[in-house]
Order: structure tokens, then C-alpha cells, then sequence
């Protein structure tokens, strides 16, 4: 992000009632100006110049030479034009992960967002997704322009509704808080706030799962709600054809379907897809691609049977070294993940370098069946791993195309994949 991290503070004193914090003999209050070095951990109270992190013409020239020599592209996971700008200056080479739901969670949209989820019909989701259309559009516009000719992979609504809507505790606090309010003006509970917080609580409850990020979400949202993917698509397509309108260039646009376990559930979605486009004028192949993440182990073993509906596979091995170790990336660093690496079960945590004995065959199982099908099918990685040197290291040698990383990780990773080809050749040799 951009942004220094102090991870180890020993000397830290801090009194959350006062609001202050001591180091030493220095006290600082909440609301005080601090400066952080990353490089250093150096903390200070002065008022110190700041300046955007610049790298020197000497990196400059090495980046170039990696480039000459990688075979790996490398592109940037980007949300927003600003990241998009940002890691087109750091050399990327596209977009290889937009995550559409980012888009929603700012605060003039959760209340649009929370609309459709509450609606209770057909009818009312699309009323309120008629109300998001033009800001996805918007959104999409902006990353186009940033990345003029350069690929944009857009992923479809991803994680499960309840993550845009309150948690249940806090609904039956306020609504509780409510009910005491009313009582004490002497209501009757009939008012129209507390109407809308007995519906917001019913959904809420409705929503709930065990395990959601097992559950309700991906491609089941698409092909629960199909009008969520449809309003997507359409902002996709028409940002599309405006900014070709605007620039005369026509940006290079992949649908990426999230969380497929089976090959029908691409083949429905794609559909969906294609429809879209269609009614625009637009040809999939010529206009755009679609493909998938592949991110479940399921999906690995049929993937060839899934590539027959893929122009491209992207590997997120976030979620694939999830369902695939049964670790939640969420729970084990602050569980048992230290425990692990002290006592040498693993080396290093499979979230930071991919666990290549287990989650590594079953992306290559995965490209190898998937190249079977489409001799052609391109390949790539969005998960974090496609940042770390080792990863890429692998990806190289398992034949993929591209790795796509967060924006300020684009040039570790243009030089990884040139060391990857070095060492290739040197080995050939």
C-alpha cells in the first residue's frame, strides 16, 4: 500500500483512557503529528519533509534489462484509476485482478449496495442496481484510461452479500436502542425506522452462514442473482465502448468468472456474458475474453473440462491454498502458523510462498489439463503469491504466461521473473 509498517514496538507505553502514549521520556497525545521511516523504523515528532518514494535511473536501467529478459508478464491487482496509474508507472503491464466488490464499500455506495441486498423481489434489486450501473461504469471508465492498451481483467462480484450489511449484533443493539427510544416517547413500535431495521435484521439473519466463505458467493451469487452479473457486465461493455469513443483506442477487456467448481456453472455465466456483449456488437475473442479464477481444488482436477468454456485461466491461490490446506489465511498467523515454523513443519507460510509440492502441482495439473483442451488458453496468477520471487520463480518454470501483484510489488517482480529466465538458461547450459 504504499504506506510504512513498525511491527516491533517493545517500548511502547500506551494509556487508551488518557489517549497518549509514552516512549522514554517523550509523550505523545492523540492527534499528534508522527513520521515514520520505513526503512529504519524511526519514529519522530518533527515536522519532517515528506516526498513520494522515487527509484534512481541505475534501477531504472537494471528494470529495463529484466524486461529484456523475462518471459513472465507482469501485471498489477488494481481496484481504482489511482492504483491503475500507479502501477502502470512501476512498469505493469496491465490489469490482471480488479475486484469489483472494493468498489462498493465506499461510503456513498454501501447505502445503494445495502438497497439491493434488503430488496425482496426481482424488481426492487434492479431498480437499485440501476442506481449502481452508472458508478461501476465510471469506475471502469477510469481504469481503461489508465491502462490504454494494456489488458483489464475484471472479476465479478466476489464475496457473499453479508459483507456489506452490519453485523447482527450491532442491528439488534440499535434496534433495541430504538425500541427503548420510542417506548420512552411513548410510541407504539410501529415507526418507520424501526420497520427498516426489523427488515435490515430479518435479511441479516437470512444471509448468515457457517462457513460463507464456502458459501453463497462467486459465481453462485451470478447464478442465484443473475441480475448482479448482468448490471456488471453491461457497465463493463458500455465503459468499454465509451472510452474506445472518447480515445479511439479500444481497451483490451477479460471477464473473469469467480469461484467455479464446475464447468456448467462457467458455461451458464459465460452465457450471460456473451448476451451482453451481443446486444452491444461486440464478439468475444475479437472485443473481449472471458475466463475464471481457478481457486478451488475441484476445479483444478476438471480443468479441462472447464477450459472448453475459458479463454483464460487465472490462478487465485489465495483461495486455492485455503481450500486446498484447509488453513484459513484469516485465523492461522495468530494461531498455530508461528508454532508451525518454529517447530519446522513448514519452512515459510504458504499465504507468502506457495506451497509448492501441494498447491503448486495442483496449478500445474490445472495449466497442463487446461492446455490440453485450449492449446492456446492464456495463464496466469492473481493471488499475492504472484509478488514474491520464489512464486514467480515457479510460475516460470510451470509455463504460465503472467503474474499479477499488488502495485508496489510490480518491480520485485519484473526482476524475479527475469532471474527466473536467467537461471533457466543457465541451467540449459
Amino acid at each position: 500500500m504504499g504506506r510504512p509498517c513498525v511491527c516491533g514496538a517493545s517500548a511502547l507505553e500506551i494509556d487508551v483512557e488518557a489517549g497518549e502514549m509514552h516512549v522514554g521520556h517523550t509523550r505523545i497525545a492523540a492527534g499528534d503529528l508522527i513520521a515514520i521511516d520505513g526503512s529504519t523504523g524511526l519514529i519522530t515528532i518533527d515536522d519532517v519533509p515528506l516526498v513520494e518514494a522515487e527509484w534512481s535511473d541505475a534501477f531504472g536501467t537494471v528494470l529495463t534489462w529484466c524486461d529484456e529478459l523475462r518471459r513472465l508478464g507482469v501485471r498489477a491487482n488494481a481496484d481504482t484509476p489511482a492504483d491503475a496509474q500507479r502501477a502502470r508507472e512501476f512498469g505493469a503491464e496491465g490489469i490482471g485482478l480488479c475486484r469489483t466488490e472494493h468498489m462498493f464499500m465506499a461510503a456513498d455506495r454501501q447505502p445503494k449496495m445495502r438497497a439491493m441486498i434488503l430488496a425482496d423481489d426481482e424488481e426492487e434489486r434492479r431498480a437499485a442496481l440501476a442506481e449502481l450501473l452508472p458508478l461501476q461504469q465510471h469506475d471502469f471508465e477510469g481504469l481503461f484510461e489508465a491502462m490504454t492498451g494494456q489488458p483489464v481483467t475484471i472479476r465479478f462480484l466476489d464475496p457473499p452479500l453479508h459483507e456489506f450489511l452490519p453485523q447482527r449484533f450491532e442491528v439488534e443493539q440499535e434496534l433495541e436502542q430504538a425500541l427503548a427510544d420510542d417506548a420512552a416517547a411513548g410510541g407504539v413500535g410501529d415507526g418507520p425506522k424501526l420497520a427498516e431495521l426489523r427488515r435490515t435484521l430479518v435479511r441479516v439473519k437470512a444471509l448468515e452462514e457457517v462457513n460463507p466463505m464456502l458459501g453463497t458467493r462467486g459465481c453462485r451469487l451470478g447464478i442465484l442473482y443473475p441480475e448482479i452479473y448482468e448490471m456488471q457486465a453491461v457497465a463493463m461493455f458500455d465503459a468499454q465502448l465509451a472510452v474506445r469513443e472518447r480515445t479511439g483506442t479500444a481497451p483490451l477487456l477479460e471477464v473473469m468468472i469467480p469461484l467455479v467448481d464446475y464447468e456448467t456453472e462457467l458455461e451458464v455465466m459465460r452465457r450471460l456474458v456473451l448476451d451482453v456483449a451481443s446486444e452491444r456488437g461486440l464478439a468475444v475473442g475479437e472485443d473481449y475474453l472471458v475466463g475464471t479464477m481457478i481457486e478451488l481444488p475441484r476445479a483444478c482436477f476438471q480443468a479441462d473440462n472447464i477450459a472448453e468454456h475459458a479463454d483464460f485461466f487465472s490462478f487465485g491461490t489465495n483461495d486455492l491454498t485455503q481450500t486446498a490446506l484447509g488453513f484459513s489465511r484469516d485465523d492461522v498467523e495468530s494461531k498455530f502458523m508461528g508454532v508451525y515454523l518454529d517447530r519446522k513443519i513448514i519452512d515459510r507460510s504458504p499465504f507468502e510462498t506457495i506451497d509448492t509440492p501441494g498447491v503448486g502441482q495442483m496449478v500445474r495439473m490445472a495449466a497442463w489439463l487446461g492446455r490440453r483442451t485450449k492449446p492456446k488458453l492464456k495463464l496466469g496468477v492473481c493471488g499475492e503469491h504472484g509478488g514474491d520471487p520464489d512464486s514467480i520463480d515457479f510460475f516460470h518454470h510451470s509455463g504460465l504466461d503472467y503474474v499479477s501483484c499488488s502495485p508496489f510489488r510490480v518491480p520485485i517482480a519484473r526482476v524475479a521473473a527475469a532471474q527466473a529466465a536467467v537461471a533457466e538458461r543457465l541451467a540449459e547450459d
